[in-house]
Protein backbone atom coordinates (compact mmCIF):
# COMPACT_ATOMS: atom_id res chain seq x y z
CA UNK A 1 0.00 0.00 0.00
CA UNK A 2 3.02 2.15 -0.09
CA UNK A 3 3.31 2.18 -3.81
CA UNK A 4 4.10 5.82 -4.39
CA UNK A 5 2.20 4.74 -8.14
CA UNK A 6 -0.01 3.13 -6.08
CA UNK A 7 -0.82 6.41 -4.16
CA UNK A 8 -0.64 8.41 -7.02
CA UNK A 9 -3.38 6.74 -8.80
CA UNK A 10 -5.42 6.66 -5.35
CA UNK A 11 -4.58 10.62 -5.67
CA UNK A 12 -5.54 11.20 -9.00
CA UNK A 13 -8.71 8.92 -8.28
CA UNK A 14 -9.19 10.89 -5.30
CA UNK A 15 -9.45 14.33 -7.40
CA UNK A 16 -11.15 12.68 -9.78
CA UNK A 17 -13.82 11.82 -7.79
CA UNK A 18 -13.50 15.57 -5.78
CA UNK A 19 -13.70 17.49 -9.28
CA UNK A 20 -16.72 15.21 -11.08
CA UNK A 21 -18.36 15.42 -7.79
CA UNK A 22 -18.09 19.38 -7.87
CA UNK A 23 -19.31 19.84 -11.32
CA UNK A 24 -22.32 17.68 -10.41
CA UNK A 25 -23.46 19.02 -7.36
CA UNK A 26 -22.56 22.26 -8.01
CA UNK A 27 -21.81 23.67 -11.42
CA UNK A 28 -24.21 21.72 -13.34
CA UNK A 29 -27.20 22.87 -11.66
CA UNK A 30 -25.99 26.26 -11.77
CA UNK A 31 -25.74 25.92 -15.68
CA UNK A 32 -29.42 24.57 -15.67
CA UNK A 33 -30.89 27.56 -13.53
CA UNK A 34 -28.67 30.10 -15.54
CA UNK A 35 -30.44 28.34 -19.05
CA UNK A 36 -33.59 28.33 -17.43
CA UNK A 37 -32.73 31.93 -16.12
CA UNK A 38 -31.92 33.19 -19.53
CA UNK A 39 -35.06 31.38 -21.35
CA UNK A 40 -37.29 32.97 -18.78
CA UNK A 41 -35.24 36.51 -19.42
CA UNK A 42 -36.04 36.18 -23.54
CA UNK A 43 -39.60 35.10 -22.71
CA UNK A 44 -40.33 38.15 -20.37
CA UNK A 45 -38.48 40.14 -22.74
CA UNK A 46 -40.69 39.11 -26.23
CA UNK A 47 -43.74 39.57 -24.01
CA UNK A 48 -42.60 43.17 -23.15
CA UNK A 49 -41.71 44.14 -26.67
CA UNK A 50 -45.04 42.67 -28.06
CA UNK A 51 -46.51 45.06 -25.45
CA UNK A 52 -45.02 47.89 -25.69
CA UNK A 53 -45.69 47.48 -29.68
CA UNK A 54 -49.74 46.97 -28.90
CA UNK A 55 -49.33 50.40 -26.66
CA UNK A 56 -47.43 52.20 -29.20
CA UNK A 57 -50.83 51.07 -31.88
CA UNK A 58 -53.10 52.94 -29.21
CA UNK A 59 -53.24 55.77 -30.71
CA UNK A 60 -53.62 54.44 -34.32
CA UNK A 61 -56.65 51.78 -33.02
CA UNK A 62 -58.32 54.68 -31.51
CA UNK A 63 -58.54 56.70 -34.78
CA UNK A 64 -59.69 54.01 -36.63
CA UNK A 65 -62.39 53.16 -33.96
CA UNK A 66 -63.65 56.65 -34.16
CA UNK A 67 -63.45 56.75 -38.50
CA UNK A 68 -65.30 53.28 -38.51
CA UNK A 69 -68.13 54.79 -35.90
CA UNK A 70 -68.55 57.85 -37.81
CA UNK A 71 -68.52 55.80 -41.42
CA UNK A 72 -71.22 53.39 -39.64
CA UNK A 73 -73.55 56.62 -38.37
CA UNK A 74 -73.50 57.72 -42.15
CA UNK A 75 -74.24 54.64 -43.90
CA UNK A 76 -76.95 54.15 -41.82
CA UNK A 77 -77.83 50.47 -41.36
CA UNK A 78 -80.37 50.87 -39.18
CA UNK A 79 -83.88 52.65 -39.11
CA UNK A 80 -83.77 56.45 -37.97
CA UNK A 81 -87.43 56.12 -37.45
CA UNK A 82 -88.53 57.51 -33.85
CA UNK A 83 -90.86 55.10 -33.18
CA UNK A 84 -91.66 51.53 -33.75
CA UNK A 85 -94.84 52.19 -35.74
CA UNK A 86 -92.90 55.15 -38.02
CA UNK A 87 -89.98 52.39 -38.30
CA UNK A 88 -93.08 49.58 -39.58
CA UNK A 89 -94.52 52.08 -42.05
CA UNK A 90 -91.03 52.81 -43.37
CA UNK A 91 -90.40 49.52 -44.47
CA UNK A 92 -93.92 48.97 -45.62
CA UNK A 93 -93.55 51.78 -47.84
CA UNK A 94 -90.25 50.78 -48.95
CA UNK A 95 -91.78 46.88 -49.59
CA UNK A 96 -94.54 48.60 -51.43
CA UNK A 97 -92.33 50.88 -53.91
CA UNK A 98 -89.86 47.38 -54.43
CA UNK A 99 -92.63 45.04 -55.65
CA UNK A 100 -94.32 47.79 -57.76
CA UNK A 101 -91.63 48.57 -59.61
CA UNK A 102 -90.66 45.17 -60.11
CA UNK A 103 -93.77 44.70 -61.84
CA UNK A 104 -95.39 42.56 -59.03
CA UNK A 105 -98.83 42.68 -57.53
CA UNK A 106 -98.62 43.20 -53.48
CA UNK A 107 -101.53 41.12 -52.09
CA UNK A 108 -101.00 42.23 -48.39
CA UNK A 109 -98.54 43.80 -46.01
CA UNK A 110 -98.69 43.24 -42.26
CA UNK A 111 -96.53 44.97 -39.51
CA UNK A 112 -95.52 42.91 -36.83
CA UNK A 113 -94.83 44.08 -33.05
CA UNK A 114 -91.52 45.00 -32.60
CA UNK A 115 -88.98 42.64 -30.38
CA UNK A 116 -86.20 43.80 -28.21
CA UNK A 117 -82.80 42.91 -29.05
CA UNK A 118 -79.95 43.96 -26.87
CA UNK A 119 -79.78 47.62 -27.87
CA UNK A 120 -81.66 46.90 -30.87
CA UNK A 121 -85.50 46.65 -31.65
CA UNK A 122 -86.27 44.32 -34.63
CA UNK A 123 -89.21 45.78 -36.74
CA UNK A 124 -90.40 42.71 -39.08
CA UNK A 125 -93.09 43.32 -41.58
CA UNK A 126 -94.73 40.00 -43.30
CA UNK A 127 -94.83 40.65 -46.49
CA UNK A 128 -97.68 38.78 -49.69
CA UNK A 129 -96.83 39.37 -53.51
CA UNK A 130 -97.56 37.48 -56.36
CA UNK A 131 -95.53 37.97 -59.51
CA UNK A 132 -93.36 36.04 -61.62
CA UNK A 133 -89.75 34.35 -61.26
CA UNK A 134 -87.64 37.52 -62.55
CA UNK A 135 -90.53 40.00 -60.63
CA UNK A 136 -88.99 38.20 -57.61
CA UNK A 137 -85.44 38.27 -58.16
CA UNK A 138 -85.94 42.56 -58.50
CA UNK A 139 -87.66 42.59 -55.43
CA UNK A 140 -85.41 40.44 -53.22
CA UNK A 141 -82.51 42.34 -55.04
CA UNK A 142 -84.00 45.53 -54.08
CA UNK A 143 -84.94 44.84 -50.69
CA UNK A 144 -80.71 43.35 -50.67
CA UNK A 145 -79.40 46.52 -51.32
CA UNK A 146 -81.25 49.23 -49.59
CA UNK A 147 -80.68 51.53 -46.82
CA UNK A 148 -81.42 51.08 -44.09
CA UNK A 149 -80.13 47.19 -44.06
CA UNK A 150 -83.22 45.10 -44.82
CA UNK A 151 -83.50 41.17 -44.51
CA UNK A 152 -85.47 38.56 -45.92
CA UNK A 153 -86.89 36.18 -43.46
CA UNK A 154 -88.89 32.79 -43.86
CA UNK A 155 -89.35 32.97 -47.67
CA UNK A 156 -92.20 30.41 -48.89
CA UNK A 157 -92.96 30.35 -52.65
CA UNK A 158 -95.56 28.44 -54.47
CA UNK A 159 -97.26 28.30 -57.81
CA UNK A 160 -100.67 30.18 -58.53
CA UNK A 161 -102.69 27.80 -59.91
CA UNK A 162 -102.98 27.45 -63.86
CA UNK A 163 -106.17 28.64 -65.26
CA UNK A 164 -108.52 25.84 -66.96
CA UNK A 165 -108.36 26.13 -70.85
CA UNK A 166 -111.93 25.67 -71.99
CA UNK A 167 -111.14 24.41 -75.61
CA UNK A 168 -109.23 21.78 -74.46
CA UNK A 169 -110.73 21.30 -70.48
CA UNK A 170 -106.87 21.07 -69.52
CA UNK A 171 -104.92 23.05 -66.73
CA UNK A 172 -102.91 25.56 -68.63
CA UNK A 173 -99.63 26.19 -66.42
CA UNK A 174 -98.69 29.45 -64.92
CA UNK A 175 -95.64 31.58 -64.54
CA UNK A 176 -96.84 33.48 -61.72
CA UNK A 177 -95.69 32.81 -58.25
CA UNK A 178 -97.21 33.11 -54.51
CA UNK A 179 -94.48 34.24 -52.73
CA UNK A 180 -94.86 35.15 -48.71
CA UNK A 181 -92.03 36.23 -46.50
CA UNK A 182 -91.02 38.72 -43.54
CA UNK A 183 -88.90 41.68 -43.89
CA UNK A 184 -86.71 42.22 -40.92
CA UNK A 185 -85.69 45.95 -39.99
CA UNK A 186 -83.79 47.09 -37.11
CA UNK A 187 -83.52 50.15 -35.23
CA UNK A 188 -81.60 51.48 -32.41
CA UNK A 189 -83.86 50.94 -28.97
CA UNK A 190 -84.82 54.29 -27.21
CA UNK A 191 -83.07 54.78 -24.02
CA UNK A 192 -85.00 54.98 -20.93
Amino acid sequence: MNDPRYQRWLAVGLLLLVVTSFVLLVVTPLATNWLEYREQKDDLLFRLQRQQTIAARKDSVAQNLASLSQQYQQQSYLSVSDTEALASAELQNIIKTAVTEAGGQLTSTQGLPGKAENDFVRISVKVRMSGSIETLRTVLHSLDTNMPLLLVDQLDISPLRGVRNRTTNKMDSSSQLNVSFEVVSFMRAKSS
